[in-house]
């Protein structure tokens, strides 16, 4: 059988190691055979290629060095980096949220679950982690493995040297341009050399070819040039209307702070492609990110409608209708997950706390048990530990709540609510310095909490210290403004320091 064929075979069932192998045993008898050059240069790139829209996680670095920002302080709900105001989705005392004061995302994304720090000082404050061992920028991080990686597919060095590519001949070669472009750009992550092909192609097309403009952006918006990206992307527009154009053009805005410009760019995207669900599930994403829950459940469901597999949808609307106290409603749904195979650790510890607050509890303890079976690291056995803890609190059984909050702890010694619970237990045994002391680990390591300054403050309170009770309810109030009893609190704190 001819090889180049079984190559292609190979390369269309994305077996890309075999294609890799079979090409290069092609090269080795004839290094001028173009197409296996080409099938090649496409396999590697399959090997390493990340989806541009969906994988880009924003560092502190970028937040913190950022020249694009027009205001320091934002209107709330027109931004996704700064606090903002609550729009008919639930509040901290009912949804768990970030330091960023948004909800939780129900589904993993680049930069939904982490604990981002917003200033520099927060960053060196940060717990270090095994996973995180300082605080990294986007670009130290999944774009240096890449590189790593492109070195260990050849053992004898690069397989195109690019340092002695004429540029200007394979610009002028459109089916040969393409699949190097990628080449560069993925695999070798050498951005300034795709942007040089990417500016000698689009002239060579006569600034005709909508992938080449697209192709510029990608390598503006990887230089943090925005606004350059911004520019070929709306002529990319121009030239020809493309679904992958207003997914780009939407992710630029998004960097820049304009989530409201994003939505106008879905909109225009969804009057030329309607029911596409990238385009409806990138819309959800910016409401969640504002705190517009509803709109975003809408959209979501939108999307099954068209799409009843979407994962992410699901999981979005399953964790809004537990934390909307309708946990029979997100069992069903996440039952649909485990139905469609997501089988992990996450997936069966949400089926346990839906059982548990449907009141299904022959169930609760053994979806706990699959859940600590499958967890993959540590973070998620402690997530696990400590929701097993709620639930022996709630069957009033304090020695075991004690040891799972104890075991949350040696998973991840950086859970603050573990701290907090743990606080709380040793005030009920009347241990005072040991709950103080929980208490304050629990806000020094997530200060965006409102529990553990507010118990912080009761106990200071009762110990008779009041200038740090007065403190710890001022944090408590800015953390949670709708939370009770913090305002009384700090209203009878406010009254003693008044009277004296």
């Amino acid at each position: 059988m001819d090889p180049l064929f079984m190559a292609n075979s190979y390369f269309r069932r994305r077996k890309f190691k075999e294609t890799v192998e079979i090409c290069t045993v092609i090269l080795e008898k004839n290094p001028y055979d173009q197409a296996a050059w080409h099938l090649k240069t496409r396999a590697l790139t399959g090997q390493v290629y990340v989806d541009e829209v969906d994988v880009d996680e924003e560092g502190i670095a970028e937040i913190l060095m950022d020249d694009n920002i027009i205001a320091s302080v934002s209107r709330p709900g027109t931004s996704l980096r700064g606090p903002t105001a609550n729009h008919g989705g639930p509040s901290q005392g009912v949804r768990p949220t970030s330091q960023s004061g948004r909800p939780l995302s129900g589904f993993v994304r680049p930069g939904t679950q982490s604990g981002r720090p917003g200033t520099m000082e927060q960053a060196m404050r940060t717990p270090r982690t095994a996973h995180t061992a300082r605080p990294v920028t986007s670009a130290s991080g999944r774009f240096v493995r890449l590189g790593t990686a492109s070195m260990l597919s050849s053992p004898e060095g690069p397989f195109i040297n690019l340092a002695r590519l004429n540029m200007t001949k394979y610009a002028a070669r459109p089916s040969l341009a393409k699949g190097l472009f990628e080449y560069i750009f993925h695999h070798e992550n050498d951005v300034r050399n795709a942007l040089e092909l990417a500016a000698l192609a689009t002239e060579a097309s006569q600034f005709s070819d909508w992938w080449w403009k697209v192709a510029l952006a990608k390598c503006y918006y990887r230089l943090g040039m925005y606004r350059e990206a911004e520019k070929q992307l709306r002529s990319a527009l121009k030239t020809d209307e493309v679904i992958d154009s207003y997914l780009h053009l939407a992710r630029v805005y998004c960097r820049l702070d304009q989530p409201l410009a994003a939505l106008e760019v879905y909109q225009l995207a969804l009057k030329q492609f309607p029911c596409e669900t990238t385009l409806l599930t990138g819309m959800a994403r910016i409401y969640e990110g504002l705190t517009k829950m509803e709109e975003a459940v809408k959209l979501y469901k939108q999307v099954l409608t068209h799409d009843s597999m979407h994962v992410e949808a699901i999981a979005c609307i399953a964790t809004h209708h537990f934390y909307s106290d309708q946990p029979e409603l997100a069992l069903k749904f996440y039952r649909r997950l485990l139905q469609m195979g997501v089988y992990n650790g996450e997936l069966f510890n949400n089926l346990g706390l839906c059982c548990y607050f449907s009141q299904q509890y022959d169930m609760t303890l053994t979806c706990f048990e699959r859940a600590l079976a499958l967890a993959e690291n540590d973070i998620v056995l402690a997530d696990v530990w400590f929701n097993i803890g709620h639930v022996a609190v709630g069957i009033c059984d304090m020695k075991l709540a004690f040891q799972c909050f104890r075991l949350a702890l040696s998973h991840n010694n950086d859970h603050a609510e573990a701290y907090n619970n743990l606080g709380v237990l040793e005030l009920r045994r009347n241990h005072l310095d040991a709950a103080r002391s929980f208490f304050q680990a629990s806000f020094v390591i997530a200060p965006h909490l409102y529990e553990p300054h507010y118990n912080f403050a009761a106990l200071a309170d009762q110990l008779g210290d009041l200038q740090s009770s007065f403190v710890s309810a001022k944090r408590a109030v800015e953390s949670f403004p709708s939370h009770v009893d913090s305002q009384e609190l700090l209203k009878q704190l406010k009254q003693h320091f008044s009277l004296l």
